[in-house]
């Protein structure tokens, strides 16, 4: 099968991501032709090249369009246009879990936890919960924790109004305000179409986190900085697979997950990130369809603990892909 590796490449990028290597190696080994085709701020080169070399399915990690999280959506309108085959959600189900309002209004109506929230931008109010400090503000329509750092989390109304200025000067989108929940986090892989399946799941273990300081996957935490500062939540964090879990909560959690992978209509493949409060109340914070795909990224790391190894995985990808179009 030809295969096109269809990707950004923008600042907001690791320098050096290994990704590329590891994706295009894996649909290689599972017998197909892989190219890499590059999405930037043009779309004629794109189009061009996806209309003279057709490929028989396009592999879509595209996450952005011109550095832009908000037109990822527009890229598989795009490919629906040219009637191309793909991986990953259609662009209703990118634009649901893409924009975190949108999500949680979504969620809500499936009557599936999630934080109490409110929007708001440039003095207007799209929607107003009834919510309660502390709350957590970010941009709802950036990923990867774009925009959240420890300012994020406000304790009173001069620390809300601020927070709600610089978020809108830097990112000049809505400010979503939901309340901040503490507990436990979990990331829960999601595999499947008409029957999913839930892989196991991960924990962000907190124990080495600055004890000062909320407890957030904060951009920093994520993905480090050059700053000492910032990097103490680098170091504080890591991805583990929790050993004290009752089976009842798992099973509970896995099933949330896959509720809300459905009630998003997405395809394929996403993760869940839920966060579970001392009473074991489940509430979702995120869903990430096209989640990152890295060898060691959560998701994979999950599916490789269930058993499917990294090649085995992508043409798994490819097989759910390839046999929503067979109908």
């Amino acid at each position: 099968m030809k295969i096109a590796l269809l990707h950004t490449q923008d600042a907001l990028e690791p320098p050096v991501d290994p990704v590329l290597d590891q994706l295009e190696s894996a649909l290689r080994t599972g017998g197909h032709e892989a190219r890499r085709l590059v999405v930037d701020d043009t779309v004629q080169p794109l189009v061009t090249s996806l209309s003279e070399d057709r490929p028989d399915l396009v592999f879509n990690i595209a996450e952005s369009f011109g550095g832009k999280s908000a037109l990822e959506s527009n890229v598989a309108a795009l490919l629906n246009l040219l009637g191309l085959r793909y991986t990953g959600s259609s662009p209703a189900g990118l634009i649901l879990a893409g924009d975190k309002t949108l999500t949680k209004k979504v969620l809500s109506f499936h009557d599936i936890l999630t934080a109490r929230f409110a929007t708001v931008f440039r003095g207007n109010v799209d929607w107003a919960g009834d919510i309660s400090f502390p709350l957590i503000l970010k941009p709802p329509q950036e990923d990867a924790s774009l925009g959240i750092n420890q300012k994020s989390i406000v304790n009173d109304v001069k620390e809300l109004l601020q927070t709600i200025s610089s978020l809108q000067t830097e990112y000049q989108s809505p400010v979503l305000a939901e309340e901040f929940i503490d507990g436990r986090e979990f990331y829960v892989g999601v595999l499947g179409n008409s029957d999913v399946k839930a892989l196991p799941i991960i924990e962000l273990d907190f124990s080495g986190y600055p004890a000062d300081r909320p407890r957030i996957a904060s951009w920093e935490a994520k993905w480090g900085d050059d700053g000492d500062e910032k990097g103490e939540e680098f170091a504080g964090t890591k991805s583990v697979f929790p050993t004290d879990l009752p089976e009842e909560l798992a099973t509970r959690i896995q099933r949330v997950a896959m509720d809300a992978f459905n009630a998003l209509r997405l395809r394929d493949y996403a993760r869940v990130d839920l966060r579970v409060n001392d009473r074991e109340e489940i509430y979702v914070i995120e869903v990430n369809p096209n989640c990152y795909l890295e060898e060691k990224s959560e998701f994979a790391s999950a599916a490789a603990k269930d058993g499917i190894d990294y090649p085995t995985l992508i043409q798994r990808i490819v097989e759910l892909a390839s046999a929503r179009y067979s109908r």
